[in-house]
């Protein structure tokens, strides 16, 4: 039987060998009670590589998003970050739903965030105005196909957050795909935040967790309430100890995913469905609107000849490559993609 090339996601890779081995070898301890090693090992790690004083591990990006978010806005009061933001768009109304915040959106615009019209949108203390308390981004940008927000952009949001006595969070996931993109120290990055959340389990390769990354005021506190939204672990150790060997060997890789990904973008760019300037990381978005095929078309014929595509929307698809796919598996998804469009 053929297998399966899988590019729907970064997150449906399998641990390797030597990171099933450093899980089947983890010292742990019961860490609602902060007692496992390789856990408190985890979280001191991520903290050191972003210049914070701690972090907490939870099990999902969701959580660490979620939790970040209690941690700089209290309830019933506001949130800005882009219309198609992770934090609002794909994680079920949970900042509302559990943190009771509000949020407004300004205009997606992927990296190309308009510093000066985020600002014009901080509201003050007022009466009968729901202040704003503070302003999220996503690095790297999923909708936006995997885009890097510039430094010089991040520097001048945190300018305005400052100005206006507001907090900045990070929405993470695959801020390790910009650091290998753009060269930029993670605790550069990190400087910028007053909390990030930071993913294992895209392109890293762990099988689960995220880690929330604050001051350790905040951390003792986001202790409190992962236990409020049930994300209180024992034994995780075993978890964590697949995120410390990610961390150690998996990072640097990510620049290989990039190269395919260029390489899957340049291959597809002839059918008029990829914007080249858009691919810097590991995402490939697939713009269908001038073909005949619509986005669950294409992937039920992929599936067919073993290729896996995500249908984000009627006409749009997406692309990713990741660890599990090599450059074999790369070149039969090229085969079969370009002969889907040439029809």
């Amino acid at each position: 039987m053929t297998q399966l090339v899988d590019l729907r996601s970064d997150t449906v890779t399998k641990p390797t060998a030597p990171m099933r081995a450093a899980m089947a070898a983890a010292e742990v301890g019961d860490d609602v009670y902060a007692e496992d090693p390789t856990v408190n090992a985890l979280e001191r790690k991520v903290a050191a590589l972003f210049g914070h004083e701690a972090a907490l591990f939870a099990p999902t990006g969701s959580m660490a998003n979620q939790i970040a978010l209690q941690l700089i806005v209290p309830p019933a009061q506001e949130l800005l970050c882009d219309a198609n933001a992770h934090v609002v768009t794909y994680e079920i109304g949970a900042a509302a739903a559990i943190g009771g915040i509000s949020s407004r959106t300004w205009p997606f615009a992927g990296g190309a965030i308009d510093v000066e019209q985020v600002a014009s949108m901080i509201r003050p203390d007022g009466y009968h105005a729901v202040p704003t308390r503070a302003i999220a981004v996503e690095q790297t940008h999923n909708m936006a196909g995997g885009v890097v927000i510039g430094l010089e952009t991040l520097r001048a949001l945190r300018e305005a957050a400052d100005t206006a006595g507001i907090a900045m969070h990070c929405d993470g996931a695959r801020i390790w795909h910009a650091h290998i993109a753009d060269g930029v120290p993670l605790a550069e990055y990190g400087a910028l935040f007053d909390t990030l959340s930071v993913c294992l389990s895209k392109g890293l390769g762990a099988p689960v967790g995220s880690l929330v990354v604050g001051s350790a005021e905040k951390i003792a506190k986001a202790r409190w309430i992962r236990k409020r939204m049930g994300g209180g672990m024992r034994q995780a150790g075993i978890l964590a100890a697949a995120g410390v060997y990610a961390l150690d060997n998996h990072v640097e890789r990510l620049a290989e995913d990039h190269v395919r990904a260029r390489r899957l973008a340049e291959a597809l760019a002839p059918f008029g469905i990829v914007d080249l300037d858009r691919v810097r990381t590991n995402l490939v978005i697939l713009d269908l609107a001038k073909t005949a095929l619509d986005a669950p078309t294409l992937a039920a014929r992929a599936r067919e000849q073993g290729v896996l595509v995500s249908a984000l929307g009627p006409r749009t698809g997406r692309l990713i490559t990741h660890l599990d796919v090599d450059d074999a598996g790369l070149d039969r998804a090229i085969d079969v993609l370009a002969a889907i469009f040439r029809g």
